[in-house]
Formats: C-alpha cells, structure tokens, sequence
C-alpha cells in the first residue's frame, strides 16, 4: 500500500471519528444516570424543573436561546468549571457528561445510541431539533418506556374489595394508604416487635428496584400482599411475606408516585408525563389491583405533576397539585375525582384572586402575577367533620421583592392549613402559618390529626421547624413551639399565633443577603413525622441547616415567573456541633420536647412508630434504626447500600410483624443541602432497592 493510500484511509478513519463525535447524541441510559447525578448534585439550586434559577435556566426558551448555537463540549466545559458550587470540577468527566444528557433529553433532544463525551462538538441546537419518538416518549426520566402495560402477568389471590369501613378502621395488620390511616399517624398498632427484643430484627427478604430517577415510595400492604410503585413508571405486586413477584405493569416513562390507593377492586395513583418543560399532563390511572390490568387512565384538567398521591374520602379521590409557578392564568387548586370514572367533581383554587375575600393579601400584584400555593403533601381526612386538610407552599417566587411584594402581603392561601368539605370541596376555614412567606420556608407538609378526649386538633410542621397547634373543627390557634432553631420570626401573637418577621427582612430589597435558619431544607420537610397514641408524642425528622438568602429581580412578563428567584449560600446551625439530622419526640398534651436524637447526617425517611414502644427512620449515611419511643435510645441499626429514603412501614403476614423501608436516590433541598455541608459522607450513586425485617422466625 502506497502512501498516499495510508494517508487517504487515515484521514477518512479520523473524519468518520470527527463525525461521530461532533453529531452523535447521548443514550438513554446515561440520560438516566444523569438524571440521578443532576437530583443529587444539582437540582438543590437548580429545581426539579430545571427552572428555579432566573439567570441558570436549563429548560425552555431562555436554555434554547443561551446554548443553541455553542457545542456539548462547552456545556460540559462550564459545568466542570463551576458545579457543584461547592466543589467545581469535584464529579467525574462521565458524570458531568450524563448530565449534559439529561439536559439535552429534558429539552426535547433525541437520545440516538452513542454516548456523550467532554469531546462531542454537537451544536446544542442540532440536538435539540433531534426530537424523536424516543426522546418524547421517554422524556424526564430518561427511561425507555419499551412495553407498557402488564409486563409481568399474575393474580393476587383471594383478593377482597377494599370499602370505605375499612380504611375508616383499618385491620392492625395491614397498611392501607400513606402514612396508614385517615389521621395520618404513620403508626402500626403491631406490637410484636419490642424496645426489648428489637435488637434482634434480621432481614426477611429484599427487592431491588430500578435505578435512576427519585425513590421515595410508600408501599401499601392488604391481606398479604404488597403493591409498591417502582422508579420509571413501574407498579408491581408482590407476596409480602416472600417477596416474590405478584404482577408487574408499566405506565410508561413517566414519574414515580409516592402514594397509591386501594378502593375496591381498583388500585389508584397519580402520574404524570414529565417530559414537557413547563406544564407535565396529569393522569389519574386505576388498575385491576387482582391482576394489575389497567381499568382507566384519565387525564386530569389543567392539573400539574406532583407526586404524593391522592387520598380517597367519603367515596372522592382528593388530589393536591404542584409546579405552580408559571405566570398564567391557570392557578393551583386542590380537585376531587370519581374513583370509579377519574371524572373531576370540584376544585378549590389556593390562590385568592382580585374581587373575592382576601384578594387584597397580594398587594396590587395583578391576577396573572399570583402564583404558588402548591399543594403537593397528600392530605389528612376526618370522617365524623367530613373535613380534610392541606398544607399549601409560599407564594412563587420565593421572596416578596422578587414577587414585587411587600413582605406585610400575606398572599392568601399560602403557607396555610385548609379545612376543606370533602363532598363539595368548599372551604371551612383557613389558618395561615406564615403570611407573606419569604425564605422558602413553606408550610405544605402533612397534618396530623390527634384526639384528647372531646377535644380534636391538627398538628402541622413547616420547613421554619415551627411546631403548630390547631382546633381542627374551627382553625382555632392553640399552640406552637419551636423544635429547631429558628431566627427568621422575631415575635408570635400569644393569642393568634401570627408571627412578624425580623425588621431586616421586612427591609431586604433584590439584591440584599439575609442570614436565615432554617435552611430551605427545613426544619421539616416532606418526611412525615409519626404520632405515637400510647406515649402521646409526635415523634418528627428534623434538618439543623441555615442560608443567606439573596432575592432576585424577576421580569413580570406572561409565560415567566420563577420556582426559586434567589440565590444561596449554606452553613451549618448555630449550636448544634455539625449534628445536621435531628430526631425528636413532643408531648402534644404539653407541647414539651420529651427526647432528641441529633447526628450527622440527615434524616431522609418519614418516622415509622409501632405498639411495641419502637419508632424507625433512615438517613443519607446508609442507616437505617429502630429507637426507643420513651428516650431515643438507638436499639438498632443496620446500613444499607445507599441513602435510606421514603416511608418505611409495618405490617404481618401469618402472625408475623414485618418493617419495610426503601433505599433511593433524588430529590431537593432536603437531601441536597444537608449533603453539600457533610461532603464526606460519601453516597453510593446506585444501590435502590426495598428491604423487609422480621424478627427471626421459629
């Protein structure tokens, strides 16, 4: 072969490289993981939406028009060069090229099989307008949806319908909804397991589940079996005493939900297609729970994504919403659905509009300017008042300068507990935890709903780590407390309870840091606290995180608004030695600290508390404990082979009692904040799987 000839095919072999790396796309595998690496690493400033920070938006218009005409290379490049804010540089170059990926596949571009390197010269744009059938279908998740439908068939055995008296009364050893019964205790009247034997506990069986995407389930158990909704869309039964695969269906790459619903012969859950940059479609979909063969599927009008589930109530499934801060005129609103149709049957709006009571609480902000007041916690139900309760977030964005606010503005619905009638979805009464929320510091979390004697009350927790009190027939202020530090309220009415921000932050204009504990982390957040009937304590998952805050100038223009609209800086909480995770037990008699349990890591799980006088929880370092109810005392501990995450719960087969909890990856400021400040506790990127104890059998 001559040299001219060596030449030529040199120079083809190198053109041919230069091709594919300058056009080829990513996969949808490490869109996938670039998925899981972004919500660990990014999405604390960034959002889940990809659009929390006005001048870093990586979604929509403004992403497109920033980035068309430059290459994957430079995308990475600037990544590399200043994520995370705490560690530039600090991941791996296949990291931050998976997430490059998942970038490009939230913006529509098409994952074509070759995977995306520090080198690809790809123009962004040319990617982008690679929009394909895999690209729309698989979306956010970065799963390929492959078949969809029952995947794996099977029939649960000697199934019985599920009526309204037993989720009034549900039997001790079944788990029928989120956080386990109408009150939302998040407690297992079993008892076999013990502070005395708990020690003892030792792994019945284990479930892995798919990897990417947020892990943060909350399985139901009936009769035996478990149904369990996994990551990529993917609802499975299975043998809860064994283990063993039941059925298996596939949605479809769409969002995991946390919580599902069994009603009669149907099992319910919200989901939602989250491909779509600014609105995700939002589908109530039932399945046959004997055989998981879909019954239904319906798309839910003007509703976005959240993904708590829906609580079914005197015969209506109740739906919260989230992703609300989109300047529209469509707002957030609690709805409610026929569970035999996933027909909508009413809706409350959380936002107060211009004209009707409690309009003037935003100011002269114009309808169109009015957002947030998400409601993305699954409420809490009273069957005898027929009432049900939500929390609702802050007003969007997060501070009232960037809003064009004033902080003394309440911005009705935000930040409140609502009583709503369960049949007509007509409020009953309101009570707002915090007017005018400025910090993200929000107030949507679950409502507890706890008897004393004739008295009833609902207890609630927001991200300021405020502990409230109210009559849960009128609203009525009893009581707060705070189980954190907190510096943000200087002063709460001893009457009413309305609290008064520092004058400093009442002053704050855009561009002014403001020191702040909690952190948007909270105090609490969506991990659900437990309340312990026999010992009467409220057992709550605590972060011990603080910010400065730093307001940003949010152009008030159709079609904009902000998710976030400020910047942070993190540090840990005065006083509390960098124990940034806080377990810890209340008297809601006395509303008296009984107990804490503070560590470094972060609580990432809700509270499990059983009859036996033990209460579980997980955290980001892997561990997952059992406490004892009286002092906190740690009885048991096992880790596990990644962040524990989720809500563990308790149940028995066959006389039996059985703990499951799951391990995940994914999520916000909750995760995110406390793993920027304890760096060296070092998280295993895979490793999501379900785990089941049981004391050791005879």
């Amino acid at each position: 072969m001559n040299v001219r000839l060596r030449v030529l095919i040199l120079l083809v072999i190198v053109a041919v490289a230069w091709y594919a790396q300058s056009t080829w796309s990513f996969t949808p595998e490490q869109a996938m993981a670039g998925r899981a690496a972004y919500e660990q690493n990014c999405s604390t400033c960034h959002g889940a939406n990809l659009r929390q920070l006005p001048e870093a938006l990586l979604a929509g218009r403004e992403f497109a028009a920033k980035w068309g005409g430059r290459g994957t290379n430079e995308l990475i490049a600037q990544m590399r060069t200043s994520m995370p804010p705490t560690n530039p540089g600090g991941l791996p170059e296949e990291t931050y090229a998976a997430i490059a990926a998942y970038l490009l596949q939230f913006n529509g571009g098409g994952a074509d099989g070759q995977v995306l390197t520090p080198r690809t010269t790809t123009r962004i744009s040319d990617a982008l307008a690679a929009r394909g059938a895999s690209s729309a279908s698989a979306g956010a998740s970065g799963v390929s949806p492959g078949r969809t439908g029952v995947t794996v068939a099977g029939t649960v055995p000697d199934f019985v319908p599920v009526t309204d008296a037993m989720l009034r009364s549900p039997k001790p050893d079944d788990w029928l909804m989120l956080r386990h019964d109408y009150h939302a205790t998040s407690y297992s009247p079993l008892s076999q397991i013990t502070s005395a034997n708990a020690s003892q506990l030792e792994l019945a069986w284990m479930w892995p589940m798919r990897e990417g995407g947020t892990n943060q389930p909350a399985p139901l158990v009936y009769n035996g079996t478990m149904f369990l909704a996994n990551t990529g869309g993917i609802v499975q039964a299975l043998n809860a005493q064994t283990g063993k695969l039941i059925w298996e269906h596939a949605v479809g790459a769409e969002v995991a939900p946390r919580g599902l619903v069994l009603y009669g012969n149907h099992l319910i859950f919200h989901s939602a297609a989250a491909w779509a940059l600014n609105k995700q479609d939002a589908y109530l979909v039932a399945l046959d729970a004997r055989t998981g063969q879909q019954v239904w599927k319906v798309q839910m009008p003007d509703v976005y994504a959240t993904n708590s589930g829906p609580l079914l109530a005197n015969g209506l499934l109740v739906q919260g919403m989230g992703t609300c801060a989109i300047y529209e005129d469509n707002k957030c609103f609690i709805s409610a659905y026929d569970p035999a149709t996933g027909q909508q049957r009413w809706r409350f709006r959380t936002t107060v509009l211009k004209g009707e009571p409690g309009g003037d609480t935003w100011g002269a902000l114009p309808d169109l300017y009015r957002a947030g007041g998400e409601s993305w916690i699954t409420g809490s139900y009273d069957p005898e008042l027929n009432l049900t309760y939500w929390g609702t977030t802050q007003a969007k964005p997060w501070m009232p300068a960037s809003r064009g606010m004033k902080t003394e503005d309440a911005a009705l619905y935000s930040s409140s507990t609502l009583a709503l009638d369960v049949s007509t979805g007509k409020l009953a009464w309101y009570y707002q935890h915090a007017p005018g929320e400025a910090f993200d510091l929000d107030e949507v979390f679950e409502r507890v709903l706890v008897d004393a004697g004739r008295d009833r009350w609902v207890f609630s927790v927001g991200k300021d780590g405020v502990l409230w009190k109210n009559d849960r027939t009128s609203g009525q202020y009893l009581a707060h407390l705070e189980t954190v530090f907190q510096n943000v309220w200087e002063h709460f009415d001893p009457k009413t309870g309305k609290p008064r921000y520092r004058q400093d932050i009442i002053d704050s204009k855009v561009g002014d840091w403001i020191d702040a504990c909690p952190s948007t982390a909270g105090g609490k957040n969506w991990h659900a606290m437990s309340f312990h009937p026999p010992s009467r304590q409220l057992i709550i998952p605590l972060s011990q995180t603080c910010m400065s805050f730093r307001a940003q100038a949010i152009e008030q223009k159709p079609g904009g608004g902000s998710g976030g609209g400020a910047t942070r800086r993190l540090f840990e909480m005065p006083g509390t030695d960098g124990k940034l995770g806080k377990l810890a037990a209340f008297n809601v008699d006395t509303m008296k600290q009984i107990w804490s349990l503070e560590q470094r890591a972060a609580f990432l799980t809700s509270v499990l508390s059983t009859a036996g006088g033990v209460a579980f929880a997980g955290d980001l370092n892997r561990s997952f404990k059992a406490v004892d109810v009286k002092d906190g005392r740690v009885l048991w501990e096992t880790q596990l082979a990644t962040s524990v995450q989720g809500f563990p719960i308790s149940f028995a087969v066959n006389g039996r009692q059985y703990v499951a909890v799951a391990t995940g990856l994914g999520g916000g400021s909750p995760r995110g904040v406390p793993a920027a400040l304890s760096p060296e506790i070092q998280v295993p990127p895979r490793g999501q799987a379900l785990y089941v104890y049981a004391l050791p059998g005879k």
